[in-house]
């Protein structure tokens, strides 16, 4: 029986030129479509978004039911509101918007009171919509701050350089932020594009590396593989990655000693992304009080 072919979940079928298959933030480079609303999950796409999205969305949801309680006290009448009498319709339509804003924080400061039946529902309305608001607004703060995540700096380029009596495709990593990950390891898969029966299709190897794991982590960490007779870059030349479309697919995990859990870090070097001829400069220095990581100079090269 033969071995099926080794697929890391991307499928061998070929289309056409691929601009990379992981892009460099880690997400996958595929889009979805003929999806069922049933599928939309508003939890994940608020935990997801970005800072300045989550912060855009909580401040639009909050001017928001404040303008339309805001408006629904106005269109109740000069009386529905005690203390929100003004000069001009525009005055008093903004003391029914601060006064909105002081039921839904439940602030209350006593100049503004409700006056009548409907206003009194509208507020308890309001009141109750906005306990349930922020409560929810703080769940997903909390699942946003207290999700564990990979901060990892992966150098620019992919190098290929001298190693041992050899060359060996390199490049480096680091941790941004100051937390400990320790036990990390590295699995990388090297994806090309080749004729099979007049047919193209992909082609995944996973690269044996000089280590996969290193215990600990708080320098960088240069990933290595050899490049022997068992390699599949083995004989390759730049001209021939490109005509192949090789990316290097990097799949990195670690235990987060801060949140106690393990986080995963992904990233691809495309054939344009790999230097040939080249080693790394060293991105850490020491000194009398300790060691110093330079994360700015992680992806410095020099060419040999």
């Amino acid at each position: 029986m033969n071995k099926p072919a080794y697929d890391p979940g991307l499928t061998r079928e070929y289309g056409a030129p691929l601009r990379r298959a992981i892009n460099p933030d880690g997400s996958f480079n595929v889009r979805r479509v003929g999806v069922s609303w049933r599928a939309f999950h508003p939890w994940l796409q608020v935990v997801n978004m970005s800072w300045f999205g989550f912060s855009l969305l909580i401040a639009c949801f909050y001017f928001g039911i404040n303008l339309l309680f805001g408006l629904a006290y106005f269109a109740m009448g000069p009386d529905s509101v005690t203390g929100s009498a003004a000069p001009t319709e525009l005055g008093r339509l903004l003391n029914c918007f601060f006064f909105s804003g002081h039921t839904l924080t439940t602030v209350g400061y006593g100049t503004l009171a409700p006056h009548g039946v409907m206003a009194n529902m509208a507020a308890t309305a309001e009141a109750l919509f906005g306990l349930l608001g922020f409560a929810i607004i703080t769940g997903f703060l909390v699942a946003r701050v207290s999700r564990p995540s990979a901060r990892i700096h992966y150098s620019d380029k992919a190098l290929i350089a001298p190693y041992q009596t050899g060359r060996a495709l390199m490049f480096r990593v680091a941790n941004e932020r100051s937390n400990n990950l320790m036990e990390l390891e590295a699995r990388i898969t090297l994806m090309q594009v080749i004729t099979r029966s007049g047919t193209l299709e992909r082609k995944f190897d996973e690269l044996t590396l000089e280590r996969n794991s290193v215990l600990l982590f708080p320098l960088t960490w240069t990933v290595v593989h050899p490049i022997d007779e068992t390699s599949p870059l083995y004989g390759k030349t730049a001209d021939d990655l490109a005509r192949l479309q090789v990316e290097v697919i990097v799949m990195v995990k670690g235990f987060d000693e801060t949140f106690s859990q393990i986080v995963h870090s992904r990233y691809s070097y495309r054939a344009d992304e790999i230097v040939w001829g080249a080693k790394f400069l060293p991105a850490f220095r020491v000194e009398a009080t300790g060691m110093v990581l330079e994360l700015d100079k992680v992806s410095n090269f020099i060419r040999i």
